[in-house]
């Protein structure tokens, strides 16, 4: 006789007892199972009695061995959240995280403060998150989103169609703010910071796309690059926030003073006292 198929609740039963080693494994359960019924995970945990189709069950194995196999829930399910929204994330994108939720809320406050601040550029745009979130809290702001990857440009096209700010923002393909004319209030760039032989060591390596990753030598190759060229687009009082990792906030700030000798630049940290963006304000 054949065995009755198993429900939602024995299913995310089995899959928390096969994830127990994996941090936060109980909630990724939940995420792949509401993420293949189409449901919320609310639902799923409301309703354990629910039951699962064959083609269900073969979709939950397989996402399941991915996840044990160390590829991102963001991946496997297509969705990310950031700053309150969701993102459709692939491959081709890194996967929006915490900490750049910082430099949007830094922008968004200095927006705010001026409010006659309303052209920006957000460079090595990949998702599209950080000049997505920043079009969709201030209802005037234009933006111009620049990346390297066609692939990457695609997706954050989509992201702008859902959000609803596509209008606004321009995505261009290209390196750094090379081929783009005009000057910019407000420039926000999440460049790759990680040295490239450090890179091959870290687990973020492995499935997300090494040109949003690998800084160059020493980590810093795009952000000097972008550096260099900011007296010829950084309107006068206009404002750099650049997204780095946590050594290398003096190195950057070097940078951004031998380019703007003038400019006001302080490190923002995180709340455990991680430097996390570089902020340099252009002298009037």
């Amino acid at each position: 006789m054949k065995p009755p198929s198993p429900d939602a609740g024995e299913w995310l039963r089995l899959a928390r007892r096969r994830l127990r080693h994996i941090e936060d494994g109980g909630l990724a359960a939940q995420v792949i199972l509401a993420y293949v019924l189409g449901k919320s995970r609310e639902f799923v945990l409301a309703h354990p009695e629910q039951p699962l189709t064959s083609d269900q069950q073969e979709k939950l194995e397989d996402l399941l061995a991915r996840f044990e196999q160390g590829e991102p829930l963001a991946y496997l399910t297509g969705k990310r959240e950031f700053f309150g929204l969701t993102f459709t994330v692939t491959p081709a994108v890194l996967i929006p995280r915490p900490e750049t939720e910082i430099l949007v809320e830094k922008a968004l406050l200095w927006l705010r403060e001026n409010p006659q601040r309303r052209f920006a550029a957000d460079v090595g745009s990949g998702s599209g998150c950080i000049a997505a979130a920043l079009t969709y809290h201030i209802a005037d702001l234009k933006c111009v989103t620049v990346d390297r990857s066609w692939e990457a440009l695609q997706v954050a096209r989509c992201n702008f169609e859902n959000l609803g700010v596509s209008q606004r923002v321009l995505p261009m393909m290209g390196n750094l703010l090379d081929a783009v004319g005009g000057v910019f209030d407000l420039v926000c760039a999440n460049l790759p910071y990680i040295p490239s032989n450090e890179l091959e060591h870290l687990p973020v390596s492995r499935f997300e796309p090494r040109l949003a990753l690998d800084g160059g030598e020493k980590g810093l190759e795009q952000i000097a690059t972008l550096l260099a060229d900011s007296p010829r687009w950084l309107a006068p009082g206009g404002l750099i926030l650049l997204e780095i990792e946590a050594r290398q906030a003096e190195q950057v700030a070097q940078l951004a003073y031998q380019s703007l000798p003038a400019a006001k630049i302080e490190v923002i940290r995180d709340l455990q006292g991680l430097a996390r963006v570089v902020w340099v304000e252009r002298a009037q």
